[in-house]
């Protein structure tokens, strides 16, 4: 998924003049036709996420031979990003699609491009169905629409190499930063060779990097602060001074390594890295000397010492589904009502889970006995099913991209290197946002 959110940021994805193009042709890429309306569905360019599409689709025609569903993979070149847009610009767009991150849902959402979901009869229904209450509340746009309903929920995890924390005299995590700066001192004392984080992105200023490191640990800081909201810098300065604080401790105790390293986690040389819920598959595969709650183990992100560090915030890696404007008011009520269908019905979420191994976007997955059997026996994924409801989205501003390359530039990757102290790149950081957004 990483590879994945890398593409977001190939290309400058422009959006202007969208709107003039975003209420095309009617009858174009059907519509009603003979008592049946169809509806075009644009599937992530995944073959475990096009088979599923295709499979509940088929199922819905059954029941609702009035409504035809064609799922068809999205175009990637040069993005799929770029393919929705070169889509709208030439009236061609879905009716619907799936794969949508929340700042490019901004972006089209700026430019009129996107029906607002929370206008369509049914909305409440799908947020009640699957119970996503709680996931939802991330989700608000800043002009108080929803315009993204969430399939998946990637909770961000830290994980932790259990076995070397053990040889250092502890049985589990810390979770205060002042707990993992003591880690770091006995880790040193033990094993000068070794790092706590050992990750080369961390000193990286590619702008979709952030999600991946700062968020989690800001996310997790500040409870959850939006950080941006409309044409806002939010931040919780408190909660990012700490943030910064707190790398900047790393780097004076020598536990941070910001070097290219072949498999740093995996072989021991850093013991604390960002795990998200494709990787339990990956060293399956790879390292199967990884077994959790034996070599390694996951938690949220550690806290600063004054929070409680239960129901900790972090990071959503995240996507869903949205309704473009384009679509006739006919294939709107159809695209909601086959959403309907979906959610209603928890089975299909366990379906998705089992092809995707993504957790589904809802609160009950680990106390609703659909999901039961698919985690007891697959133990790793649990902690990912029960961070979702904490789990926060990436920002809803059209500018995420430029916004997120300040903090690395600015902030985060000079405070990792040395090169600058919390307070002054805090304020860099914050001077360079707030100028993006005027």
């Amino acid at each position: 998924m990483k590879k994945v959110a890398s593409i977001l940021f190939a290309a400058s994805l422009t959006v202007s003049g969208l709107a003039a193009c975003s209420t095309g042709n009617k009858e174009q890429n059907s519509g009603t036709k003979d008592g049946v309306t169809t509806i075009e569905f644009w599937a992530a360019p995944n073959p475990t996420q096009q088979v599923y599409w295709k499979e509940v689709a088929e199922e819905f025609t059954k029941e609702n031979p009035e409504i035809k569903v064609n799922v068809s993979p999205m175009k990637e070149s040069p993005t799929s990003e770029a393919g929705i847009q070169s889509a709208i610009a030439g009236d061609s767009a879905p009716t619907m699609s799936e794969n949508i991150n929340r700042g490019f849902a901004a972006q089209l959402a700026d430019s009129k491009a996107l029906v607002p979901l929370d206008e369509l009869d049914g909305w409440d229904k799908v947020k009640e169905s699957r119970k996503m209450d709680n996931t939802m509340k991330g989700w608000e746009f800043a002009d108080g629409h929803q315009y993204v309903l969430p399939i998946y929920s990637n909770a961000m995890l830290f994980g932790w190499r259990l076995d070397i924390l053990k040889e250092l005299g502890y049985n589990e995590p810390p979770k205060t930063y002042s707990e993992m700066l003591d880690v770091a001192k006995k880790l040193k004392e033990k094993y000068p060779d070794k790092y706590v984080w050992a990750k080369a992105d961390l000193a990286d200023p590619t702008a979709w990097k952030r999600w991946f490191d700062f968020f989690m640990l800001y996310n997790a800081a500040s409870d959850g602060n939006k950080f941006v909201e409309g044409t806002k810098f939010t931040g919780d300065e408190k909660a990012g001074m700490q943030v910064l604080g707190f790398m900047d401790d790393l780097n004076q105790a020598d536990a941070l390594l910001t070097r290219q390293s072949k498999d740093p986690f995996e072989s021991g040389l850093g013991i604390f890295v960002d795990v998200g819920p494709w990787t339990i598959p990956y060293w399956a595969e790879k390292f199967p000397e990884m077994k959790y709650n034996e070599t390694y183990t996951l938690t949220p992100p550690p806290v600063p010492d004054d929070m409680d560090p239960k129901e900790v915030k972090t990071f959503a890696d995240t996507k869903g589904l949205v309704v473009y404007a384009s679509a006739t008011k006919e294939q709107q009520k159809a695209a909601m009502k086959f959403i309907n269908w979906v959610y209603s019905n928890p089975e299909n979420d366990l379906k998705w889970l089992e092809k995707t191994n993504l957790p589904p976007a809802r609160d009950d997955l680990t106390t609703n006995e659909t999901f039961k059997a698919f985690l007891d026996k697959n133990p790793a994924l649990q902690p990912y099913a029960a961070a979702v409801p904490n789990a926060i989205p990436p920002m809803d501003n059209a500018k995420y991209n430029d916004i997120q390359t300040f903090i690395g530039q600015h902030a985060f990757n000079p405070v990792v290197k040395g090169e600058k102290d919390p307070k002054t790149a805090w304020k860099d950081m914050k001077e360079a946002i707030e100028g993006a957004l005027k």
